[in-house]
């Protein structure tokens, strides 16, 4: 720090002089976090002084007339640094001709590197940290359910200028995590091109597919093929291995100009096979690189020093530990090893580790993939079609048609290069745009159902935009709660289409499905925390070290949470997600996320489910726990998820 302690009680004295102590507590915590953060730069120790003393606002109305106005500003200078990140990303994102170096370089890009720079330089900064005080998560947990709307607007506008990050260190790391996302967006295999130990394709030539989402749902997908569906999922896991691993040859990454056998790793033309040239562990590339520009900037945070505080306790307003003892708790219960043989009995044959997706819980897994292609293509043969008919998708989940029509208004429908995304509007005046695969011949049921969650998003985007009181109140409390709409959304996928499904043991079903989805990802999870304290650990590893130490922690986790339920160990299937490589730490939000979901469907029920969203999603970003006591009456927890799971469970015994 270049205050001092001596310069900082002199601020206390002088506004305990001119005010007295009754805004102390306030002008106590303002002064420390400014200091923290001025440097020589900013001026002298005098400079400092005089600076708290002519800034603070004593007076609680000025107070709130200088919040709205800034509001006000920084809805305008949000909104449209987001949409300046949305047109420069516009041709990377969309399925919008083959890319150049000139796109590539305007979408890693980002326009708003330097604006924190350059608010602390003009001291609009400090005069907001020293109005509006940051408040710790333990303080908040604390303190949070006594304070009214405006309180919370108040301490969400102190988490603004925590940090004072270098602006060419902001910039170098979106340009890593743009690099990334590339790499994945750009990472399809091209399925007409793989061959068994026979030498025969089993999937059609035109079936290409991005890793890992693509592959992932393809394994799901063929559950409702009898006749060649496990061979199919067979040989998708050994490409997903060969990923992992990065013995994947080159010459099959987003190419199809050979055959490929991932059993042998031989690559075949001519009937003449050939050794490939693996991937020279570029996916490890990535994921080194994104730790090494977030942890550059780790000493201008000191309210959270570490991506893993940053992550936790600043992102998802939950710190790791408690994730980690929830996400422990699911995936050390008896529950797992008790569904795993229902499954296992159901599929008539011992669990593969790809089990670890299936999709026979749901109506879907009875119909077949060509029968759901047919019927969302026929509805949406292209991207205006599905964008059309979003009011009535609205409609069927009981909106009223102004409301339909007003956050429809607000959505934009894109075709995605890569599997799809939600990208939220940060002013009224936007549109938040929803990203979804939609191939030259239309719309197919992995471009719909990934559509509906995305969607989802884009709902929860618009509410807690429009129909918060307090701009700087808007979203929601972490990435986790958006998700659990996309979820909600998600699962109502065919009953938007028409296909019902009568069967009396639906919700059993519809319970041991979100569980299965849940473990799944809470052991994905963990790998990915794990990865990050190693890394954090061991700062100077290379790509190689930090492979060898994801696919340990892979086999690790699997074999303490899933080994004895599959009957088979040492699986690396959990080091397969993309979301490792260019979203860093982000996958704990889908656990949390389908947590959430399974409480608010419970509240859901019986209930007209628009106005509950509204109701719920209007909240804006209050903490986590204290979000979740005011929409169901309870804080995030496993417990609910794990009693419906033993009542399903006996109930279809």
């Amino acid at each position: 720090m270049f205050i001092n302690e001596s310069t900082i009680n002199q601020v206390y004295d002088s506004l305990n002089a001119r005010y007295g102590d009754v805004e102390k507590v306030r002008w106590e915590k303002s002064v420390k976090q400014a200091a923290a953060l001025w440097t020589k730069e900013d001026g002298s120790q005098q400079d400092f002084i005089e600076f708290c003393i002519s800034n603070f606002i004593n007076d609680r109305e000025a107070l709130k007339v200088f919040f709205d106005k800034v509001s006000k500003y920084f809805e305008s200078i949000f909104g449209l640094y987001n949409k300046m990140s949305q047109d420069l990303r516009m041709t990377v994102d969309l399925n919008d001709g083959e890319l150049t170096a000139i796109d590539e370089m305007f979408g890693a890009y980002n326009p708003s590197s330097h604006l924190t720079e350059d608010l602390f330089k003009n001291k609009i900064a400090f005069q907001i940290i020293l109005n509006f005080p940051f408040y710790s998560l333990p303080e908040k947990e604390k303190l949070g359910n006594k304070w009214s709307r405006l309180d919370w607007a108040y301490v969400r506008l102190g988490d603004f200028f925590t940090s004072r990050v270098p602006s060419e260190l902001i910039m170098k790391a979106s340009e890593v995590q743009s690099a990334a996302d590339l790499y994945i967006s750009e990472y399809n295999i091209y399925m007409g091109n793989l061959v068994n130990d026979k030498n025969e394709t089993i999937f059609s030539k035109d079936k290409v597919l991005i890793t890992h989402w693509g592959l992932r749902d393809e394994i799901k997908s063929n559950y409702s093929d009898i006749k060649n569906g496990l061979e199919k999922q067979i040989l998708i896991y050994e490409v997903m291995k060969r990923i992992i691993d990065q013995s994947i040859p080159s010459e099959v990454i987003n190419k199809d100009a050979l055959l490929w056998n991932p059993f042998t790793n031989k690559l075949i033309k001519n009937n003449v096979e050939s050794d490939g040239t693996p991937e020279p562990d570029t996916r490890y590339h990535h994921l080194l690189l994104n730790f090494q520009s977030v942890k550059s900037m780790d000493a201008y945070n000191p309210s959270y020093p570490t991506y893993i505080l940053r992550s936790f306790d600043a992102g998802m307003e939950l710190t790791q530990k408690q994730v980690e003892d929830i996400f422990i708790e699911m995936c050390s219960s008896k529950e797992i090893k008790q569904v795993a043989s229902l499954i296992s009995k159901r599929l008539g044959r011992p669990l593969q580790p790809f089990d670890i997706w299936y999709d026979g819980f749901k109506t879907r897994s009875t119909i077949s993939s060509e029968t759901l292609d047919a019927t969302v293509n026929k509805k949406y043969p292209t991207k205006v079609a599905f964008e059309a008919d979003l009011p009535n998708i609205l409609l069927k989940l009981d909106f009223s048609p102004d409301m339909a029509k007003f956050i429809t208004s607000k959505i934009a429908v894109d075709a995605a290069r890569g599997a799809g995304h939600a990208w939220g509007a940060e002013m009224k005046s936007e549109k938040a745009r929803l990203r979804t695969r939609i191939d030259s011949n239309g719309m197919n049921y992995k471009g719909y159902n990934i559509a509906i969650h995305e969607f989802g998003h884009n709902v929860e985007q618009t509410i807690s935009l429009h129909q918060v009181d307090y701009y700087i109140l808007k979203g929601v409390p972490s990435t986790a709660f958006t998700e659990a709409l996309a979820f909600i959304f998600q699962k109502r996928d065919l009953d938007l289409l028409g296909l019902t499904d009568n069967n009396p043991d639906k919700e059993s079903l519809a319970t041991l499905d979100i569980f299965w989805q849940t473990v799944e990802i809470m052991g994905v999870s963990l790998v990915d925390m794990y990865v990050w304290k190693w890394l954090y650990e061991n700062p100077d590893a290379n790509e190689a070290q930090l492979k060898e130490a994801v696919i340990r922690f892979a086999k690790e986790i699997w074999n303490k949470y899933f080994a004895e339920a599959f009957g088979i160990k040492d699986q690396t299937i959990l080091a397969i997600y993309s979301h490792m490589i260019d979203y860093p730490l982000y996958l704990s939000a889908y656990p949390i996320g389908h947590l959430i979901d399974f409480q608010l469907e419970k509240q859901l029920k019986g209930k007209i489910f628009a106005d509950e969203i509204s109701r719920i999603y209007s909240q804006g970003k209050l903490i986590p726990q204290l979000w979740m006591k005011n929409a169901v009456g309870m804080e995030v927890s496993a417990k609910p998820m794990l009693e419906a799971v033993r009542e399903a469970l006996n109930l279809l015994k």
